[in-house]
């Protein structure tokens, strides 16, 4: 590897470091989870902060993400047209339920969300387009591990399933039982196993050999989404997906 590929290959570890849960880091940090000394992260960073991939507090000299990463998340939602394909039909659906309502798609082990349609209730999830989730705990994550390959399911399984809630699903043959019921109904839907009194039900956008392209999901408090409703409403939003998807192979065929 040249030395100019490493100098590219560090810069890219130092922005993996950022995440929904380390949204902020110091120099420090940064240093103890890529692993380089203080003198290359800092020279990298100062390199990052030039063309604005992130950003340094002048108060507390923590780094974060910067505009021109934001700017190219507009580029990319923007030039995906699954997003724009599926926007008529989450919007019924988000009317029609009155619960959020999300598009995902899948990212290693995460799913991601493209697109979010919030509940017009006083109570409702906090969700945001970017938010990343674990795939084998999420109704939009189970959904789409359901039609994936098996090489893309065995690197699920193979990072393990941590425990989020005392609902977490963590047995890997209770799992593979689920994604078989998964693919006889057409949706999944989880119970608490991310965050404690969420449930969600969601169902996917498949391509003409079958393979998802993401998820739609409904996802709000448990009291008003129990299990009985996640089972009633999940017919429902496998219609939507199916709509989404032909909607998106005819938009597709002249593009």
């Amino acid at each position: 590897m040249s030395e100019a590929t490493r100098s590219v290959d560090r810069a890219l570890d130092i922005l993996l470091c950022f995440s929904a849960n380390t949204p902020e880091l110091s120099m420090t940090q940064i240093s103890e989870k890529t692993a380089m000394n203080k003198s290359t992260v800092h020279r990298l960073l100062a390199t990052l902060e030039a063309k604005q991939f992130v950003e340094r507090d002048q108060l507390t000299s923590l780094y974060k993400p910067g505009k021109r990463l934001l700017q190219m998340a507009f580029l990319t939602l923007e030039r995906n047209n699954l997003r724009s394909v599926a926007a008529p039909f989450l919007k019924t659906l988000n009317e029609t339920l009155r619960e959020t309502v999300t598009l995902s798609i899948i990212d290693d082990t995460d799913v991601v969300y493209i697109d979010v349609l919030e509940s017009p209730q006083s109570v409702k999830i906090a969700a945001r387009p970017g938010q990343r989730l674990p795939a084998f705990c999420t109704a939009s994550g189970k959904v789409i591990m359901a039609y994936e390959t098996e090489e893309a399911i065995a690197k699920i399984y193979k990072q393990g399933f941590r425990e989020f809630t005392k609902s977490t699903i963590r047995d890997p043959q209770v799992m593979q039982h689920i994604l078989e019921l998964v693919r006889e109904r057409g949706f999944a839907y989880s119970e608490e196993e991310f965050e404690e009194g969420i449930n969600a039900v969601a169902s996917p956008i498949l391509d003409s050999k079958m393979r998802p392209l993401g998820a739609i999901a409904v996802a709000g408090p448990a009291y008003r989404l129990p299990v009985k409703t996640l089972l009633e409403i999940g017919p429902s939003v496998v219609d939507i997906a199916k709509k989404i998807t032909a909607e998106y192979k005819i938009t597709n065929l002249h593009r």
